[in-house]
């Protein structure tokens, strides 16, 4: 609540209601697999018959494999819940109660598991018996007084014998938390099993997180906020998840997101691989807090109404043999490919084997684990073409040619276990979300698996964000090409759903900047002030960037997203890897909020798009129109929904009288213009003029109907039906400053 009374994200973004005695999950059934032959998204493209038999190929391997599960494992709902099997699990035998502790390592001659419990040292009750499918299993009783015999955050680990008679600790594959100590190189496994239940929402470090709050409902248009937990803080440390929950959640639902995408949750020994190099599956990155204090995160997200996804690492691991699984009995084969297939040349990381069995049946429940256990809302499955072919998309361009796709460089076993994964999420989880990081174009990629597709909801555009550093790197602003610009953003499979961005921390974080720091460069620093001497790169660039941010919203896709850098417009370069500083290793929202800094005119203008969406619901649209790709003029009409866009990227012309098509003849006005004072524009067309356009009749531009508008140079002007508008909206309880709209719009939804 504002300290003053309602604050207008409590209109648009209302607060979910606690769930009596707290939340618990209602699962779904699971579908049987249709009896067609796999190619029934084939009536989405019938140029996919030249793959009928790889398609069918697929689909019987698929077939094949829920069969076995059924056969074999007692069902899915068994098969994907490995984690209340292996690892350390409560349980009884011969009626007393204990620990079990199981761990799959077929190469392992022996293993006992050592830790703070028996003073690293095992005595005859702690080796472990190894069964004909190479699982070791062991039973802890518990003490006469009831207490486990290994305690709540002891650190254990498995001490096993290889088949060449060499012995190693590792941390078990299963484990549910791992923590370094300061000073330490190495990581220690933790049992982590609080002994009581907190209270619903209750954050208490010695009782586990009872969920409060419900799922949110999957939103009508995802906008994500990309982020990373650790790198949150305006200071140089590493943030927790408690103090992301306090600080940055409000944030966030302020500029009118409904979804955050978290990086690096699965524990990674090397901070600086940004959550890449996973060594610990199941296990919460300890370096921000406790398992418990990532639950209350995401219970809060959902109390203010975010969906919270997040970035899962399922096509390679850390090659670290200490602290991951990489070597873990003492072969190179036993969840990876053997040689060189298990070994990515690029990232130097080993490589799954999709095809083996416990591999399956690991990363199965890894997908189920952190839905099911942390509430999370579904995933960004990472680097997704390098699962799907041999050649990991290294040094390949594709073409779109559909052998591309479909023949001997295909990963079937992959594909087959993202079907897998797609089939158990959406039937268990039904309002989990699903994207995958793909930039192949791959056919029928989000094609439900029903279908015989691989069951994504969303694929990332990632071709979008490559576009921009490429304009911006080559061309001067008389080069850039609307049209080349509008089919990059436009060019994606029909109906096929796709997250469209201008960046994020593939081009932030690896090696590039953002992209206001290639419009303003070093200016960015020294040239933010709003009072005193002014900057033309960071006039430009502030311009350019309002421009490049809301026409990729507007075409890149049915969904958006951000780097948590663009929003907050921070100039912070993103490199970890610097000796251990974290000087630029943060998060300077404070620069965004300061009243004297030209950042605050990038996040208001961040914040009344966002909420435009809200209002007019244009992402999800089915309607889009290209009215004009006027390379002199650099113009762009482009329509959505019930609104018409018009920008101009001309670094110096300006329009009057300007005609534009547009569908209907309503009467029209102004309801966002990047023009706008509070967004850092001079106010030569603003809301506040109240200017009503009459559209005329008569085809133009391929319309119906068309207007006649101001095009200031370096601007974008939404137009709206004038009814749907209210020029004093933004100085109402509930208003966005910057945005016209009457209420909360014609088509309203989070």
């Amino acid at each position: 609540m504002h300290p003053f009374g309602p604050a207008p994200e409590d209109a648009w973004s209302p607060e979910a209601a606690p769930v009596d005695g707290g939340f618990v999950e209602r699962y779904g059934a699971l579908s049987p697999v249709p009896s067609h032959d796999g190619t029934e998204c084939f009536k989405w493209d019938n140029t996919l018959a030249s793959a009928t038999e790889h398609f069918k190929y697929r689909w019987n391997s698929f077939k094949g494999l829920r069969k076995a599960i059924d056969d074999n494992e007692g069902g899915m709902e068994k098969f994907t819940q490995g984690y209340k099997h292996y690892g350390l699990n409560r349980g009884e035998q011969n009626g007393q109660q204990g620990l079990f502790y199981r761990e799959w390592a077929p190469g392992a001659k022996s293993l006992a598991l050592v830790g703070e419990f028996n003073n690293w040292t095992p005595e005859a009750q702690h080796w472990a018996a190894k069964n004909t499918f190479g699982t070791f299993e062991l039973f802890l009783p518990d003490a006469e007084d009831g207490s486990p015999a290994v305690a709540h955050k002891s650190k254990i680990k498995c001490r096993l014998e290889t088949a060449t008679g060499k012995w190693v600790d590792r941390i078990p594959a299963w484990v549910k938390w791992a923590t370094q100590e300061k000073g330490e190189i190495l990581f220690n496994g933790v049992h982590y099993a609080p002994p009581t239940a907190g209270e619903p929402g209750e954050v208490h470090q010695d009782k586990s997180y009872t969920f409060k709050y419900p799922r949110p409902d999957k939103p009508r248009a995802l906008r994500i906020y990309e982020c990373h937990v650790g790198m949150s803080s305006k200071d140089p440390k590493v943030s927790t998840y408690l103090e992301f929950r306090r600080d940055m959640l409000p944030r966030i639902r302020k500029l009118g997101y409904n979804c955050i995408q978290i990086m690096a949750i699965q524990e990674h020994a090397y901070y600086g691989s940004f959550g890449y190099h996973v060594t610990n599956f199941f296990a919460a990155s300890s370096r921000s807090g406790t398992p418990d204090d990532l639950k209350a995160l995401i219970d809060e997200a959902h109390r203010l109404g975010m969906v919270v996804l997040m970035d899962v690492v399922h096509s390679h691991a850390s090659k670290n043999t200490n602290d991951g699984i990489n070597m873990f009995d003492g072969s190179e084969g036993q969840y990876f490919h053997g040689g060189a297939r298990g070994n990515h040349w690029m990232w130097d990381s080993r490589l799954f084997n999709y095809g083996n069995w416990e591999t399956l049946r690991f990363l199965m429940s890894n997908s189920r684990w952190w839905v099911d256990e942390y509430k999370f809302d579904g995933y960004r499955f990472d680097g997704v073409t390098s699962m799907m072919y041999k050649h990991h998309g290294l040094n390949y361009s594709f073409t779109g040619d559909y052998g591309e796709y479909f023949g001997m460089d295909t990963d079937v076993d992959a594909v087959v276990y993202m079907m897998l994964a797609n089939n158990m999420l959406h039937d268990m989880f039904p309002s989990v979300i699903t994207i995958g990081e793909d930039v192949s174009g791959m056919p029928a990629f989000c094609r439900p698996w029903q279908e015989g597709g691989v069951g994504f909801d969303y694929r990332l555009q990632m071709a979008i964000a490559d576009k921009w550093i490429e304009v911006l790197k080559t061309l001067n602003d008389h080069q850039w090409d609307m049209g080349n610009i509008v089919h990059t953003l436009t060019n994606r499979r029909y109906a096929e759903r796709c997250v469209g961005y201008s960046e994020s921390h593939d081009q932030a974080l690896v090696g590039d900047k953002t992209i206001a720091q290639w419009l303003m460069d070093k200016d960015i620093y020294t040239g933010m002030a709003i009072a005193g001497p002014q900057s033309s790169v960071v006039d430009r660039g502030v311009a350019l960037h309002k421009l490049i941010r809301l026409i990729t919203v507007a075409l890149g896709g049915r969904a958006t997203s951000t780097l948590w850098a663009t929003s907050l417009a921070t100039p912070s370069a993103m490199v970890p890897g610097n000796g251990g500083s974290m000087e630029k290793c943060r998060r300077r929202w404070d620069l965004a909020e300061d009243e004297e800094l030209k950042f605050k005119f990038m996040m208001a203008y961040d914040r009344a798009f966002n909420h435009l969406d809200k209002a007019h619901g244009f992402v999800s649209a089915p309607h889009t129109y290209i009215s004009r790709k006027d390379e002199q003029d650099k113009v762009i009409v482009v329509e959505r929904g019930d609104l018409v866009m018009v920008f101009n990227f001309h670094p110096s012309n300006s329009y009057t009288d300007y005609q534009i098509g547009c569908q209907t003849g309503a009467e029209w006005k102004v309801a966002l213009s990047s023009d706008e004072a509070v967004f850092g524009g001079y106010k030569n067309i603003s809301k506040d003029s109240d200017t009503t356009m009459y559209a005329e009749d008569g085809m133009f531009d391929g319309r119906p109907h068309s207007l006649k508008v101001y095009a200031p140079s370096r601007t974008v002007v939404v137009y709206a039906p004038a009814g749907t508008t209210d020029k004093d909206s933004d100085v109402s309880s509930i208003g966005i400053p910057g945005l016209s709209v009457r209420g909360t719009g014609p088509n309203y939804s989070v």
